[in-house]
Order: C-alpha cells, then structure tokens, then sequence
C-alpha cells in the first residue's frame, strides 16, 4: 500500500528512535534505531521510544503537550513537528512555558496564545499559572491527554520542573491524563546535594520540599510528585505514565548520552553551563552579576570594583573539582550591562569530585568576605533559591561553608530517603 507524504514524514522523522517497553507490561517496540553509540549503548530518550511504539501509549486520544525548544529527536526535529506529521497520533494543541514553546521568549517572559505557524495548531501560554486557572487551560484545549517533555538541568530552580509539577495538579483538577517522556539530568543522577526546600519559602523556584541538586531525571521527578505531593495539592494522584529512556545510567554525564544539546533557555547554552548552574545560580539572590550577559553565563561571576583577591580566596578554600581564575567582562545585558568588571570564572576539571552547591556556597562566603561592596537583593531572593534564610543568615553572621553546609545535612538525609523509592535506572 502507498504511503502519503504525511505518513512517510512522520514516519522517517521517528527513525533513529527505537525503543523497548514503554512501561512495566508494555509490548516491545517494532523499530529499531540508528544513531551514535557508546560502548555498545546509546541513550534513547522516552519520546524515541513511544514514537518507535507507533503512539500506542496515546492511542484514541486527543493530545496537547507541554514543551520547548528542547523536545527534539536526534536528527534535531521538533516532536511537535514530528507528532502533526504522523497520522499515528492525534495531536491537537501545543502548551508553552517560560520562553515559550519556540523558545522566542528571555527569561521572565513567554509567547501567549497563538497558532504556531508551522503546524497550525493552537498553542496555549502555561508560564506562571497554576490551580485552576491552569486546569481551565486544559478544559479548553479539548485535550484527553497532556504530554510532558522538556530537558531539565537538575537544580530545583530551574522553574521547567514546577511547569511539570503544576501540569499535573491541573491535570488533575481537569480530569486529564499525564504522560512524562523521559530525558537524561545532564549533572548525572548519582547523588542529591543542597539544602532542602521549607514550604514557608515556596514560590516558582521551588514549589515542594526537594534538594537544590535533586539528581533525579524529570520522569523520576514526575513519580516523586505524584507519590509525595501532588494529593496534598490536587486530592489525588494524576493518572500518571513515564516513558523511560533506555540506555541511560545514572553515572552518565550529558556528553555520554550521544544526544545533541539543545539550550532548554537562552542562558544555559552547554552541558558545562547546567554542571555549575546548581550553585552558581545563588548570585541571582545578589547584587553581582551571575554571568548572564555573556557567552559563559554562570561560569562568570563578577562586580564592579571586584580584583584578584576573590579568586585567591575561593582557591584557598581547596573545593574539590574547580580551579578559579581571575576574569574580567563586560556583560551586554542585565546586572553590569555594558560595564567591564571583576571577578571569577570556573573551570571544573574533575566533574567526578565537584559539588556544584558547596561551591556556590564557597563563593559567596568568599565573594563577601572580600568585596565590601557584596549586598543581598532587597527582595530577598537568595532566600527562595535555598530555600530558606538559613544559608543568607549564616553567611551575615560570618559562618564558613563547612559549617553552612553541615546545617542542612539532617534535611538532605531525609529527602534522600524519600527520593531513593522513585529511581528507575542503574548506577553505572
């Protein structure tokens, strides 16, 4: 029987996305892939294994989903594009987060409603509503099933995690299904680090008690949220399914995976960029600049009137992993927008030893020790990014980062145990 264009489109767009189960009891997939490999393996992510599935997870159903730039196969196709290619799937609506779905968007900002010009299908503006406001967003839509698939970078505020969390809580309230495609955390999955998040602080960067460096991929998350606080929030649980990846060990780092790179925001533009941004990300809480503004942003950090002695005292700290060197920059937009100044730049060298938040912690310890200049933001924000004012206070009252870090060990513990009940991949 002839193919249509439409079909063969559809149908070569999921080339390369193999797959096995889908889920627990799920029949084995029918395509096999091609792609790079690493030893023998190479990692599939969730959306390349139900397309190679024929849809069958979604099958009968009218389907929106929630994604960015990032949701793209290995030959760099947007699913969306792929999906309204493919007769096997009925895609009917798109929903955009922060950046929006095209990704046209800074930070703090996003695409609103509109028909995406590509595929003609109505895309809905999910960035900073929740509740029912969210779940009335869902209704309207038609949508029988909500698809999530967005590539996360591990930190707990990095507000894509949230997007997810206050997803399935509308889901929920909407009396809609949940579907979570799986994609690598790029820090690796070995370990949870930071201090835990006190509900009294909650906001977008951090709407539930979780590790600053959580080390769970998002499908892990999704199962964590529906085991732990989606029925505090919404009465139940979503009807929830992942589609794991396979291929994927928790050890791997994101350049292992063989999957290409895509900015899931347009300053976290590599890998290296997500490795540091768990801590580095703290001088948002500041009056220094966290980089943005440059081609390195979270790896510079800086002020006006910042020198040498910052870098020299960070290297005395003997932080495992990272080297600092004395840098100098002019950003082009945000704090210090056109203005050369001081300060650091880090160069992980053994991503094995480094603790990206122990860092952050180094760094601020030391950047206010040197630079009379250093002030927290007015608002506060330091506070909702580690999740308390624990770590703001007891910089103010000149504790060291050993003793801060030692504070938060008790919370961590406990969340750890939480966590390790929802990992689904091996260690190594």
């Amino acid at each position: 029987m002839a193919l249509s264009r439409r079909v063969l489109l559809g149908r070569l767009a999921a080339t390369g996305a193999a797959g096995a189960a889908l889920t627990a009891g799920a029949a084995p997939a029918r395509a096999a892939a091609a792609g790079p490999d690493r030893g023998g393996r190479r990692v599939r992510t969730g959306f390349a294994r139900l397309a190679a599935d024929g849809y069958r997870l979604l099958e009968g159903e009218k389907v929106g989903v929630i994604t960015n730039p990032t949701g793209v196969t290995t030959e760099l196709r947007h699913i969306v594009d792929v999906m309204h290619a493919d007769p096997q799937v009925r895609l009917t609506a798109v929903f955009g987060p922060e950046h929006g779905f095209r990704g046209t968007a800074q930070a703090g900002g996003s695409e609103g409603r509109h028909d995406d010009p590509a595929t003609g299908l109505p895309v809905y503006d999910t960035y900073n509503k929740s509740g029912r406001e969210l779940a009335d967003i869902f209704t309207a839509s038609g949508v029988d099933t909500v698809v999530f698939d967005i590539q996360d970078v591990g930190a707990r505020f990095y507000t894509y995690i949230w997007t997810l969390y206050d997803c399935m809580v509308a889901a929920v309230l909407a009396g809609k299904r949940f579907v979570v495609l799986d994609r690598p955390n790029p820090v690796t999955g070995r370990f949870a680090a930071g201090p835990v998040l006190d509900k009294a602080y909650a906001s977008f960067v951090g709407r539930e008690p979780i590790a600053q460096a959580h080390g769970l991929t998002v499908a892990e998350l999704a199962l964590l949220f529906n085991g732990e606080f989606v029925p505090q929030a919404a009465g139940r649980p979503v009807e929830l399914a992942t589609v794991r990846m396979s291929g994927w060990h928790r050890g791997d780092f994101y350049d292992a995976t063989g999957l290409p790179w895509v900015p899931p925001s347009p300053n976290m533009p590599t890998p290296d960029t997500a490795l540091v941004y768990a801590g580095t990300c703290l001088f948002e809480g500041t009056n220094l600049s966290e980089g943005r503004g440059t081609t390195r942003p979270f790896e510079l950090l800086g002020a006006d009137g910042i020198d040498r002695r910052w870098a020299a005292a960070a290297t005395e700290l003997g932080l495992p992993g990272v080297h600092f060197r004395e840098a100098y920059f002019a950003p082009t937009f945000s704090k210090f927008q056109g203005k050369t100044v001081g300060g650091v730049q880090l160069h992980v060298h053994d991503r094995a030893a480094f603790d990206p938040v122990r860092t952050g912690i180094g760094l601020l310890v030391t950047a206010k020790r040197v630079w009379g200049g250093f002030a927290w933001r007015p608002d506060h924000g330091i506070d909702r990014l580690t999740g308390s004012a624990a770590v703001r206070t007891m910089i103010d009252a000149g504790a060291g980062p050993d003793e801060i870090v030692a504070a938060w060990q008790d919370g961590l513990a406990k969340f750890r145990a939480v966590r390790a009940r929802y990992l689904r991949y091996p260690p190594a």
